[in-house]
């Protein structure tokens, strides 16, 4: 393996998303990981092969029972040859198979351990699904219509930001050059994203609302009709503001503040201006004057104007690396046979 993390060996241990998209950010970046699969294999293998492809590219598979005392003879000694351990289960299952930094310790001393979880290894075993946690944590209750009933966003928003996480607390142990435990879960991710809204409700007594997917700060910062599609306008400076009003032939509201105060009437002046034109006109027109501003796309298109994100591992045709670093190219090798690399059970 090349990249920044070449040599850096981890193993993982869990199910679906969360923990094994964080490993596949860092088997992107040069890592060896090591997924350490139960006999009937992560339950992602069941979904579809391109489900588990997209969680999955670039990973050594073994397979070992860790129920069983030759599982465990077995997975101390792959922890002996690790740096880091990312287990993505439930506590109980955490704690009944031996995942955790105190009993691994004696094994691998400089072992990293990240327990990815729902609620925290303190919290129960409790279900936490990826929409569980955003229904949960307020997430589902900003998204949608005013009027209407609370949605939720249509990706699995929450295991993917938690796998950013516990990708960032792995390495953030690695580099303080000693073992030990972290801990991270999808409730505190979600909560911690809410960053803003949580604090006008903590500092102010300022209880978020749904505002259909309007910013709850900018004006006008949301998606409008057009005469073709929908655009989504971001304002977010006042010089944003002029440019766009200048073009659409709006006057007035001048300041944020003024916006805010009147978002409805800012609203309704900008919907009747955009019916001027379809949301790639206007896109096209705005782009040159450096309005934030983009038409909706469906993910076809989207992943048509951006070939460059689009890469092959193996026989399949996935999104690759977020990261772009120069002088490195990424070998996205395919999603690993269930055992492929040993079946130990």
């Amino acid at each position: 393996m090349t990249g920044p993390l070449a040599g850096l060996r981890i193993l993982e241990v869990g199910h679906i998303l969360a923990g094994p998209y964080a490993t596949m950010l860092l088997a992107d970046l040069g890592a060896r990981v090591t997924k350490v699969e139960p006999p009937g294999g992560d339950l992602s293998r069941q979904v579809s092969d391109a489900y588990f492809a997209s969680l999955n590219r670039g990973k050594r598979s073994v397979r070992v029972d860790l129920a069983t005392a030759k599982g465990q003879e077995h997975l101390h000694e792959l922890v002996r040859d690790a740096d880091a351990l990312l287990v993505n289960l439930k506590p109980s299952a955490i704690h009944r198979f031996g995942l955790t930094y105190e009993a691994l310790r004696p094994v691998n001393e400089r072992l990293v351990c990240v327990a990815l979880t729902g609620w925290g290894m303190t919290a129960g075993d409790d279900p936490a699904f990826d929409y569980v946690v955003q229904a949960a944590t307020g997430i589902a209750a900003l998204t949608g219509d005013p009027d209407g009933p609370p949605l939720l966003p249509g990706y699995s928003s929450a295991d993917n930001s938690a796998g950013f996480a516990g990708a960032l607390a792995l390495l953030a142990m690695v580099m303080s050059g000693r073992g030990g435990q972290i801990e991270v879960s999808l409730r505190d991710v979600m909560l911690s994203q809410l960053n803003y809204h949580a604090a006008a409700w903590l500092e102010e007594g300022r209880a978020p609302r749904r505002l259909g997917g309007a910013h709850a700060y900018y004006v006008p910062a949301q998606l409008f009709p057009t005469a073709e599609g929908h655009l989504a306008l971001f304002i977010t400076h006042d010089t944003f503001w002029h440019a766009f009003a200048t073009e659409a032939g709006i006057e007035g509201h001048a300041t944020m503040a003024e916006r805010a105060a009147r978002r409805d009437e800012v609203v309704a002046a900008v919907t009747k201006a955009l019916a001027a034109d379809t949301a790639t006109g206007w896109e096209t027109r705005l782009r040159p004057l450096r309005v934030p501003a983009a038409a909706v796309r469906t993910l076809p298109e989207a992943l048509a104007a951006a070939p460059d994100a689009v890469v092959r591992a193996g026989p399949h045709r996935l999104v690759g690396s977020p990261f772009r670093i120069p002088g490195h190219e990424p070998h996205y090798g395919p999603p690993p046979r269930l055992g492929e690399h040993g079946d130990l059970t």
